[in-house]
């Protein structure tokens, strides 16, 4: 398409019917607080979300903390990264494996206790600005935490702590209490073309 001095006059005008608006909004959205995000579905890339906002608050000079319900026996590239700042994220891996592999549902359940009563302490800790509860949807999922503590322990955390819950099939529950929610949609992946997963894309 040819540029035309018309279409650029047309574009300026636009872009700054678009700012008043956004400034507005902005102006109009002035309060802080701790916010709840929720990432879930069937694609690729909840987790990879997740460790994205630890790097961002880290960045801010913010202490975090992590669990993670589900992985847990083989390292991943997150665990090995962050795991080198112990002084600004506590990390914790809780997980037996997916599952699939753990194969032991009472096994799973207190794996899951163990990674809450963590999580617990980190949620109860205001020096934290963030939480991640990484596969913590799986956990909900499978029934191996109750669900109305999970909830009420996320209400009680302080004021201005962001917690980041990720796992795909997220309870409705769990929808209605996050102040964000995204739902990541599968549209092509790797595997099904019979291609492993990867150190630094899946690993």
């Amino acid at each position: 398409m040819t540029d035309t001095p018309d279409r650029d006059e047309r574009h300026l005008a636009r872009m700054l019917r678009k700012k008043a608006v956004i400034d507005e909004r902005i102006a109009n959205s002035p309060n802080e607080c701790g916010l709840l995000l929720v990432l879930t579905g069937n694609g690729k890339g909840k987790s990879s979300s997740a460790f994205g906002m630890l790097a961002r608050s880290m960045g801010h000079g913010m202490q975090c903390g992590v669990v993670q319900f589900i992985k847990g026996r083989n390292s991943t590239g997150e665990e090995l990264f962050f795991r080198r700042f112990p002084e600004q994220v506590r990390f914790h891996v809780m997980g037996e494996g997916f599952t699939w592999e753990t194969q032991d549902r009472q096994r799973d359940i207190a794996a899951a206790e163990a990674a809450w009563a963590v999580s617990q302490e980190l949620l109860r800790d205001p020096s934290i600005g963030l939480v991640v509860l990484d596969e913590l949807n799986i956990a909900l999922k499978h029934g191996y935490l109750d669900l109305d503590q999970v909830l009420s322990d996320l209400q009680a955390r302080p004021a201005m702590q962001h917690v980041v819950v990720t796992g795909r099939g997220a309870k409705p529950e769990m929808i209605e209490l996050a102040d964000t929610v995204t739902e990541m949609g599968m549209i092509k992946h790797a595997f099904q073309a019979g291609i492993k997963a990867q150190k630094g894309v899946e690993l």
